[in-house]
């Protein structure tokens, strides 16, 4: 009840109920593509690259979202035109990204004046208070984009996903597609970074996927219910991040792997009850 109240009282926490219910919805649509392509590995490479986009906009004093955006979008376009050309191991390019645009952050975060350590741990773990309304308005519009997409082009993607050679038989772009899917997902991983925090970012996009893949393996399925179940854990997370004065990505995260143990320990009792009958 008292969360309830402050809701209604504080902007701030509004402002963060809002990005919950808006990352949730896109983190789920676009961790169903990424999961299913099995580039989960991509999207940790995106989400740590952003951080030297960060780390560069703190010492310039500059928009933070702006450098991450700039960092992330390029990371995902350049991983994505290596492994089509593949003059480098998609792996391979990924570790170098990753490990270069957390080096880059943690360096240019240090040669910040006033640099204090609250600002890195609120870019690596989330921070509820530093949710904008101006966040929340990012996400909203590519959210609205996201779900208006996956809409109109649920069965090109899909195909994409799944088999990109079946779907380059069929016509379809896939080309076009991974393009599109990499800058999507660059853009939904910075604007949740100030919800999740860079190092926790990445379970949002597997985990519920990973829930809902328990009930079934039809990726329309998975893409309806894979966001709302991060919508879900994330309210719930945001509530014990409130209640216990914890980071919010910690409080989301252990949310969602209590939901996925429970949710397999259900499924494998419901097992054994079907094979003694």
């Amino acid at each position: 009840m008292e969360f309830l109240n402050d809701l209604l009282q504080y902007a701030y926490l509004r402002h963060a109920l809002a990005a919950c219910v808006l990352s949730g919805i896109t983190c789920g649509i676009i961790g169903t593509y990424v999961v299913c392509r099995r580039m989960v590995f991509l999207a940790g490479g995106i989400t740590h690259a952003s951080f030297g986009g960060l780390g560069l906009a703190y010492w310039l004093g500059a928009d933070p979202v702006l450098g991450a955006t700039a960092f992330a979008v390029a990371s995902a376009l350049g991983i994505e035109w290596v492994s089509e050309r593949g003059r480098i191991r998609e792996d391979s390019a990924i570790g170098i990204v990753w490990s270069v645009g957390m080096a880059a952050g943690a360096f240019f975060m240090s040669l910040r004046p006033g640099y204090v350590s609250g600002d890195l741990a609120a870019s690596l773990f989330g921070s509820i208070v530093t949710v904008t309304a101006a966040d929340v308005r990012s996400l909203a519009v590519l959210t609205a984009v996201v779900v208006a997409g996956a809409a109109l082009w649920l069965r090109p993607v899909m195909y994409a996903a799944f088999d990109r050679s079946f779907a380059r038989s069929r016509g379809i772009r896939t080309r076009a597609i991974g393009w599109c899917m990499a800058v999507l997902t660059a853009l939904a991983i910075v604007l949740s970074i100030r919800i999740m925090g860079i190092v926790l970012l990445i379970s949002l996009v597997t985990l519920p996927v990973a829930i809902v893949n328990l009930f079934s393996r039809s990726y329309r399925t998975i893409a309806l219910w894979a966001p709302l179940t991060a919508v879900a854990g994330n309210v719930a997370g945001l509530w014990l991040s409130y209640r216990f004065e914890v980071p919010p990505g910690a409080a989301i995260i252990f949310v969602l792997v209590l939901a996925l143990i429970s949710v397999k320990l259900l499924s494998l009792r419901s097992e054994k009850l079907h094979c003694r009958r």
